[in-house]
């Protein structure tokens, strides 16, 4: 089994990242499903993996990727794609399970979202329910496991949480963050996808999965705070429009509005594992606590630990906010001996800078400016003195020592 082929859709996004350095340690060959290859470049792993460009909306392009695969997972959302992205997750689903079962694939584990089906849910959890069940419409056993906010670095639901909190000293929100939320750790989810391979136990079940704890989405943030050394009170404001938050999120965080706006609409209820039974079928998954796994996202926000999505061998100078950082990154084409690589690193009471040049293998130069702001002071550190950052910058990249 340790030398079967997994195979891994939505290979760019969060779950994959932190699931496919942990296949390869455990022995598994990897194959990742993806539109545009380039953007996994500048991972850690890319040249350890096999990439398929393809993509589950064209059931045509899945022929190819599936062949020789044992296992596959299912890891893929549509919310970035706006309205009607509802039917679009449930047609690219049965594409993919038809798709697997005509090449004879022996197991999909799926990871979707933790709610209640019998409640009145929000369209984008509908349809992470209703994408498992189309996934078990065909005849390959599916393994479902149904999380609610991940906590860790990169993660959607972390991120929201992260950004909000350190931006206002006087968090805004709806009322019902008053709702309850059993958050998991990025390294159970990751956990429990593994031990699906292996355990046959879980092979065909649905699994709700949670951390040891249930808190409030208010508390989630104030909890938070404590652990960042910030002072934060919440001011709940009811009858906010869905439409008004996600705007507010996809201007201030760094998850796009359609995304914001199909996950703020999905916290309109509960979130929590109401039937326990992967406790009991998956032993071998200790459970990680929410300040145990914010602890580790914090110490993790580094350059040493950021992902670079960035990298995708596209020209031109790129800015985002990723990984609780403000980050600034250009490459430029040099011969060899014009400069040298490094890293520079400066504290400030607005939080930790560090500027880094590295060179590829054919003498290539890229730039990178990490910011990770501290509290308020610190968005606006960034944002106040933007253009000096930007000069800092281009004279770095000029440098010639």
């Amino acid at each position: 089994m340790i030398s079967s082929l997994i195979l891994v859709t939505g290979a760019t996004g969060y779950i994959a990242s932190r699931l496919i350095p942990r296949l390869l340690d455990a022995g598994y060959r990897v194959r990742a499903l993806a539109r545009d290859p380039l953007r996994l470049k500048g991972r850690a792993w890319f040249d350890q993996i096999e990439i398929v460009r393809a993509d589950v909306a064209s059931p045509e392009t899945l022929r190819h990727a599936f062949a020789g695969v044992h296992t596959a997972y299912y890891l893929v959302h549509n919310m970035s794609h706006g309205r009607g992205y509802t039917a679009l997750e449930v047609a690219s689903a049965r594409a993919f399970a038809s798709a697997a079962e005509r090449a004879g694939v022996e197991h999909i584990i799926y990871l979707g979202g933790l709610a209640d089906p019998e409640q009145h849910l929000a369209p984008h959890m509908r349809s992470r329910i209703e994408t498992g069940k189309v996934l078990r419409e065909g005849r390959v056993p599916v393994t479902e496991f149904r999380a609610g906010v991940i906590a860790g670095s990169g993660s959607i639901s972390f991120e929201m949480i992260r950004f909000m909190t350190e931006l206002f000293p006087l968090v805004p929100g709806p009322s019902w963050l008053e709702n309850k939320s059993q958050p998991i750790a990025i390294q159970n989810v990751v956990d429990y996808l593994l031990a699906a391979l292996t355990n046959p136990g879980g092979r065909g079940g649905i699994f709700e999965i949670g951390g040891p704890e249930i808190y409030t989405y208010r508390e989630l943030m104030l909890r938070y705070a404590r652990l960042r050394g910030l002072r934060r009170a919440m001011l709940l404001l009811p009858g906010i429009p869905v439409w008004f938050m996600a705007f507010g999120v996809g201007l201030m965080t760094p998850v796009p509005y359609p995304i914001a706006h199909a996950l703020i609409g999905g916290l309109s209820s509960d979130s929590i594992v109401k039937h326990p039974e992967a406790l009991q079928v998956f032993p071998e998954v200790g459970l990680i606590g929410f300040d145990a796994a914010v602890r580790d996202a914090l110490q993790k926000t580094h350059p040493d630990y950021i992902e670079r999505i960035w990298v995708d061998g596209k020209p031109g100078l790129k800015f985002l906010k990723h990984e609780g950082c403000f980050i600034l990154y250009k490459d430029l084409p040099l011969s060899a001996g014009e400069g040298a690589g490094g890293r520079k690193s400066h504290r400030s009471i607005f939080g930790e800078m560090w500027i880094e040049r590295q060179r590829d293998r054919i003498g290539n130069l890229s730039c990178t400016l990490f910011f990770y702001p501290r509290g308020l002071p610190g968005f606006l550190y960034w944002y106040l003195l933007y253009p000096f950052h930007r000069l800092r910058f281009h004279c770095l990249m000029l440098e010639k020592s």
